[in-house]
């Protein structure tokens, strides 16, 4: 019994020097397939390895397990858990349709608990929006030691799981025929900026639909000199806040950074009641904005509606000014953002350049045919969501517009690699994408470059 008590004692003393010594906390989890993870066939044997990164120091045997579950767009699950020693994990899957399979691996302790880094403190200033934004990001930082990625088969075959409405042009053409009746009515209010070569204008365009579009202009000083500029129209991700003028935009083009809603700016009487109140005041039958099937059974009444209308509005608005070259108009954002840019290029008339970010709503209707949907709340399919399904837009986004989705995530399940995937098959203008492999929603891997990072383009005709 002494004996034993001894060897508990040393295993327990090196469990904890080997957490006092924050082996893990820098470590991370790589994980990579036997050839390029977008290029299997339907049947075809996929080989995953996960290999741990820049461990330091021994890992004392029993202390972790690397716990995983593989799911996909087949409806197969499967799970483990494996000790965890440092060693490469080899895990062997197929699929026998198009589509994607998911591996999420996780690094856990001997009661399953998720092992967590040892947080990094914050150095930075947190009285300023720029501190604020750093901490922020900073508490967003998963601390957590895994891999979530994928590979597809087949996933230039993949086509949407719900048919287009049969009046998608006639609605839209009804939409913007109700659009041009309301006359633009800008307000713009100059506001403070950081680069003395920018004028920045808080605007408010009226707009149908009830909101007007609100947001913030950026104009180069040489414009008043006569000199011409590119448009760019950035938009947000999901959420709802207040937004603010930017600090130091650049003098290289027109800018106008709009939100989703409209809502009014603090130049045009926004308050922090107001703000802080907003999210619930859009609310549907308790669902957050957008994602009550009740509203959206009629795309009449649909959020997604009135967000386009106002995206189309402020690519109108922006074009009427003098300042632009009348050539270039560039529409970019990420997530619900990536949506906005792909319904611009779509219907948005004059878009030349898109950039789409890790693409939102795309293929709503993929329950239909069994595809694997996300982790976050997803939106319930209805067939009037069908009118506002990015998918669809890309069909119609005209040769002379270029499309770049600088990144796709092989692990992003808020939106899913199916969904991108359909969203690439259905463009026909000149097009980029780059699949990140164990890249989610906001993760990106320490290191990505390689061949599991693929880059794929099709070029101008």
């Amino acid at each position: 019994m002494k004996k034993f008590g001894m060897i508990v004692l040393v295993a327990l003393a090196a469990l904890a020097n080997f957490a006092r010594a924050g082996a893990l906390d820098d470590a991370w989890l790589k994980g990579t397939t036997d050839k390029s993870p977008i290029s299997y066939k339907s049947g075809e044997t996929m080989v995953f390895t996960i290999e741990p990164q820049k461990i330091a120091g021994e890992i004392p045997a029993g202390a972790y397990f690397l716990k995983w579950m593989r799911s996909g767009d087949d409806g197969v699950t499967e799970n483990g858990r494996e000790p965890f020693t440092g060693k490469p994990f080899v895990y062997k899957t197929s699929i026998a349709k198009p589509g994607f399979v998911r591996l999420y691996a996780m690094v856990v302790d001997a009661s399953g608990k998720p092992f967590k880094k040892k947080a990094k403190e914050f150095t930075g200033d947190p009285s300023t929006p720029e501190g604020r934004h750093a901490l922020k990001k900073l508490k967003r930082q998963k601390r957590g030691l895994f891999f979530d990625g994928g590979a597809g088969a087949d996933i230039d075959t993949l086509r949407q799981g719900a048919p287009e409405p049969a009046d998608f042009d006639a609605f839209w053409t009804r939409q913007k025929e109700e659009l041009a009746k309301v006359p633009f009515n800008a307000k713009r209010v100059e506001v403070p900026c950081g680069n003395p070569d920018v004028r920045v204008y808080a605007v408010s365009v009226d707009c149908t639909g009830g909101m007007p579009v609100t947001g913030y202009l950026s104009i180069p000083k040489a414009a008043e000199k006569g000199k011409k500029f590119a448009i760019h129209i950035g938009v947000p991700g999901y959420g709802v806040g207040e937004q603010f003028a930017p600090r130091h935009p650049g003098a290289d083009a027109i800018g106008f950074k709009i939100n989703a809603h409209g809502f009014l700016l603090r130049e045009f009487g926004g308050t922090d009641e107001y703000y802080r109140t907003y999210g619930d005041k859009i609310k549907s039958n308790g669902h957050t904005y957008a994602f009550d099937p009740q509203q959206n059974s009629n795309p009449e009444t649909s959020y997604f509606r009135g967000m386009i209308l106002r995206l189309i509005r402020a690519i109108e608005y922006t074009k009427s000014l003098p300042e632009w070259d009348g050539k270039n108009l560039y529409v970019s954002g990420g997530s619900q953002g990536g949506a906005f840019a792909i319904w611009g290029a779509g219907c948005g008339k004059g878009v030349t350049r898109v950039s789409s970010t890790v693409t939102g709503f795309c293929d709503v209707g993929a329950e239909l045919v069994g595809r694997l949907r996300g982790d976050w709340p997803k939106i319930k399919y209805v067939e009037a969501l069908g009118y506002f399904d990015p998918v669809n837009f890309a069909k119609r986004v005209p040769a002379s517009c270029r499309v770049d989705i600088p990144r796709a995530g092989l692990g992003d399940y808020t939106c899913q690699p199916s969904g991108i995937a359909i969203l690439w098959n259905n463009l026909t203008c000149p097009k980029t994408i780059l699949w990140m492999q164990g890249s989610e929603h906001g993760y990106i891997p320490p290191e990505y470059e390689g061949r599991d990072t693929v880059r794929r383009q099709r070029a101008e005709k």
